[in-house]
Parts: C-alpha cells; structure tokens; sequence
C-alpha cells in the first residue's frame, strides 16, 4: 500500500480541525497534515506531548551506544597561544610540508605521456583530500543518544497539558495488528514553551581506568571460516592497473635541472 493513498484515506476518515498524526513504536511520524513533518521525530515537532507521553508510561527512553562512531577532538588548549613544539616535531612538520610541496611540483609538471592525466586526477584527489583533512579532522569515539520505545501494554491513553494560557489536549490510541498508534491533539493551543526533545548523540568521555576497561571489554571480532578472494563472474582484468604505473626518469630529473637553471634565467 502507497502512503500517498494511506494518507488520502486517513484524512477522509478523521476530522480536519485537529492535528492527527500516525507514528510508530519509536515515535518517528508516517503520516501527518503537513508533509514536511513526515519522516521527523515526534519530539522534534511536538516536545510537549512526548515529554507527557513519557511521563505517563507511554513511551519509555532508552539510551543507546555507538562504538564506531567519528567525533571532533577537543581542544586542550584554553588560550589562543601556540602550544610549546619540540626540536623535532618542528623538523617532522617542515619536512612533511616540503614532501607536499615536491609532491604538488611533479603534479604540475606532469607532461610526459600518460602521466599528464593521470597526474591531473592525482592532483585533483590531492588537493581535495588535503582540504578535507584541514577542514574536517575527526578521531573515532564513543557516543550515546536516546531511542523512545512504545510500551504495548498501554493501548490507549489521554491527557491534557498546561501550556501556560491555555491547555493542549490528546489523545493516542494503538492501531490494532500494527506497531503503529494514532496520535491526536489540539492545534489551537501554543505549548511552544516546552522544549524540543531531540536524539542527539553526544560524546561519551572516559577516564582512564574506565576506558582501560572499556578496551578489554572489546568482543574480538571471528574470522569467517572460509576465504572467498575468487568469483567465478569476475574478470580480473578489470581490476587493479596500478601495476602498470611506473616512474618517469625525465620528470623525476625535471625539479634538478630547474633548479639549476632557475639561476641563470634571473640573471
């Protein structure tokens, strides 16, 4: 069933001067009256009803773990002043900068063949990678974020909650055979000063004996008993071709003799 004909059939059914909406057992809407909507979280759109719902017992929070997750790092840093470098750190810095630059060198200057475009796309993924990595530098972390579960032992429930002037009243009732429920409410009264309730992950920070622990309590991953490297459909020599690459004696004796000449250009 579409739920372009699940909507049409909804709304004839129900009244229009209330806010109806179909969500499921983890609060994410499926159908409301505007469209936009469909597909959030209820929390996002309407935080004063799941914020009762959960105080009632209708929705119960669960916090959930993600241990391959990519976060930010912290700065340590609380001043705007360069943190003290070593000897040779500064030595290590320097020399992966002149290694970038040699690097971007050769890429200009690769006229030689099939070297002009594969050192085109080679300088293009250069430099895009290079960006990124200035831009966005992130570290693998732990993070944890709520999930909102409907508890089936409650079928039906109502309530009314006070938004300061006015009061907003609902309804939801479970939709039989289905993990869905009907959610009904009062449009007419503003409850704008409750919160949004979102599902944001946050990092998880350890100290050093917890983290210690969280390491060993690492599952080793099992091999699978078999090794499949082979596919009787694949064509080998569609694959790889890096092979063939080879390095060029004249474009790597080109940086020498340019800076030999370079000199007597200027004079």
């Amino acid at each position: 069933m579409k739920l372009e004909f699940l909507q049409r059939k909804f709304w004839a059914a129900t009244r229009q001067d209330l806010d109806c909406f179909v969500i499921d057992n983890n609060g994410f809407i499926l159908i409301s009256k505007r469209s936009r909507e469909t597909g959030r979280f209820l929390g996002e759109v309407d935080g004063a009803v799941l914020t009762q719902l959960l105080s009632m017992g209708v929705f119960s929070q669960v916090t959930m773990y993600d241990y391959q997750a990519m976060c930010k790092p912290s700065s340590h840093h609380h001043s705007a002043a360069q943190p003290l470098v070593s000897p040779i750190s500064a030595f290590l810095t320097a020399t992966r900068w002149l290694l970038q630059e040699l690097v971007l060198f050769l890429l200009e200057w690769s006229v030689w063949g099939s070297w002009y475009d594969r050192g085109a796309e080679a300088k293009s993924v250069f430099h895009h990678s290079h960006k990124l990595k200035k831009q966005d530098q992130l570290q693998p972390c732990d993070t944890e974020y709520p999930v909102f579960v409907y508890q089936p032992a409650i079928r039906e429930a109502n309530g009314i909650i006070e938004c300061g002037p006015c009061q907003k009243v609902f309804v939801v009732q479970q939709i039989p055979n289905s993990n869905l429920l009907l959610l009904v409410t009062d449009p007419t009264c503003d409850c704008s000063i409750f919160p949004p309730v979102l599902q944001e992950a946050t990092e998880v920070k350890y100290n050093a004996s917890v983290k210690c622990d969280r390491m060993r309590s690492q599952k080793l991953r099992r091999r699978p008993d078999s090794c499949h490297a082979f596919h009787p459909e694949e064509n080998a020599q569609d694959c790889g071709g890096a092979s063939d690459t080879s390095a060029s004696p004249p474009l790597l004796l080109l940086p020498v003799c340019a800076w030999g000449l370079l000199p007597q250009l200027l004079r």
